[in-house]
């Protein structure tokens, strides 16, 4: 009887599964214009082709190493703990856990987000570790670092927004402002915290979808040789910006530049206590003077 039952209920789900999959088919190619199927695209594009290596890759142990422990973030202890107390009921979750992330161990590029369906199951470990402690644990291990996580580190971004907002003056009508980001990537969230069509300018790099060799994107060549790219880019004093956004890391290498053009320092908003590459501890805003 059990056997009838379980062949019932696989029978069931894989009917289940098909309908499903049907839909999602004929809902993708009615918005596509052509059959296509997502599942498969998204195999193709990360793992077949590895078109995701281009915007960087890591070593094979970083999950574990890295992008794990900082997701699971000051539950780490907690989790560890309840890892030693999981009983024979429990271990499948954990070997979920391993596989999952072993398995994206294999994709040469790795992102944070990639293993957030694992963390629920992380937060059963970790549950059973509070179990056993006592209460001012959750607060010290929690309390804490999302104090300062949510309102100091990494701040910039946001506060930087904040201030270029007071550009948009719509009884300043003579003025239109140009601002230029040389930023990383995606550092700044631009008109979702402006609401305003300021001009913008920011480092773009895109993915090379025609897969060529010697493809690089503009921010690996404004980093590669930033005075070049300045002098290229803005060859008279016609075409510079208003406005320069950067990084304090940056600063010191285009500081000709910024004198030559006289550009000022206006603003320097902290960002964060761990600059790295790149990212710099504070955010600079500099302003074109007259001629």
């Amino acid at each position: 009887m059990e056997k009838i039952r379980e062949r019932f209920k696989q029978k069931k789900s894989s009917k289940a599964f098909g309908l499903r999959l049907k839909c999602e088919v004929h809902v993708s190619s009615s918005v596509f214009l052509k059959w296509i199927l997502v599942q498969w695209n998204f195999l193709k594009f990360n793992v077949l082709h590895n078109m995701a290596e281009f915007y960087g890759s890591h070593p094979w142990h970083w999950y574990f190493t890295q992008g794990l422990p900082v997701v699971i973030g000051p539950h780490l202890p907690l989790f560890l703990h309840g890892c030693s107390l999981a009983t024979k009921k429990h271990r499948i979750l954990l070997i979920t856990i391993l596989w999952t992330t072993a398995v994206y161990s294999l994709l040469a590029h790795k992102e944070f987000r990639f293993v957030y369906p694992v963390l629920p199951f992380c937060m059963i470990f970790s549950g059973m570790s509070l179990a056993k402690l006592q209460a001012c644990c959750l607060l010290l291990f929690n309390l804490i670092p999302a104090l300062y996580t949510g309102l100091i580190h990494q701040r910039g971004s946001l506060d930087v927004m904040h201030d270029l907002r007071e550009l948009c003056d719509p009884s300043d009508s003579q003025s239109s402002p140009e601002l230029l980001f040389l930023m990383p990537c995606h550092s700044t969230p631009l008109y979702s915290h402006l609401h305003c069509p300021l001009k913008l300018r920011f480092l773009e790099c895109p993915p090379d979808l025609t897969r060529n060799k010697e493809y690089v994107d503009e921010a690996d060549v404004f980093f590669s040789n930033p005075l070049h790219w300045l002098q290229t880019s803005f060859p008279s004093q016609s075409t510079l910006p208003s406005h320069i956004v950067l990084f304090d890391a940056l600063e010191k290498e285009i500081s000709s530049f910024l004198e030559e053009k006289r550009f000022a320092k206006q603003a320097e908003i902290f960002h964060t206590h761990f600059p790295e590459g790149r990212v710099g501890r504070n955010i600079l805003i500099y302003t074109r003077g007259s001629n």
